[in-house]
């Protein structure tokens, strides 16, 4: 059986976003230039109409008013991966945790190299929210759209303007 694939782009705060669907479901958020991004012909055919409420809810986001994501998701990848993923969505809009706090709340705290490795495998960034993840020492550590966009969608939660101007640490 085959997947019904399908993109857009759109525009952010933060460059233009590719969205990608499976079946309907949000199943890629990726950034320019994003560390993990698939080939672009994996995408399906570009079509908005699959993206109504994903857009939506981006905007709402982008102007303050969402903190909370409420959409269907598509994210293959392994069982660790995928728990390490549903454990990234309880941290709360404007806080962060490290990669052995995430360890830890999984049951296995040795894990926080595991947990960094599946954390940037996120294929929806923003919406499940791994640029909320920091090191250790509170310094923000890899992001696949980059660090200093990680930082600045930081700012932007904790009340700054999310611009290239704020600085967090």
């Amino acid at each position: 059986m085959t997947s019904d694939v399908r993109h857009t782009e759109i525009d952010s705060p933060y460059g233009t976003l590719t969205l990608v669907s499976t079946d309907g479901a949000l199943s890629g958020l990726y950034m320019v230039a994003h560390r993990h991004r698939p080939p672009q012909e994996t995408f399906g055919p570009r079509d908005p109409e699959p993206f109504t409420e994903a857009h939506r809810q981006l905007e709402a986001y982008f102007a303050g008013e969402l903190r909370e994501f409420d959409l269907p998701l598509h994210l293959p990848g392994t069982d660790f991966q995928r728990r390490v993923w549903e454990e990234l969505k309880k941290i709360p809009y404007g806080e962060t945790r490290s990669y052995g706090e995430l360890a830890e709340a999984l049951g296995n705290p040795g894990a926080s190299r595991a947990v960094g490795l599946a954390n940037g495998k996120n294929p929806v960034s923003i919406v499940v929210p791994c640029h909320r993840v920091i090191g250790a020492s509170g310094s923000l550590t890899g992001y696949g759209g980059g660090v200093d966009r990680k930082q600045r969608l930081l700012a932007f939660e904790r009340g700054g303007s999310g611009g290239a101007e704020d600085t967090l640490f």
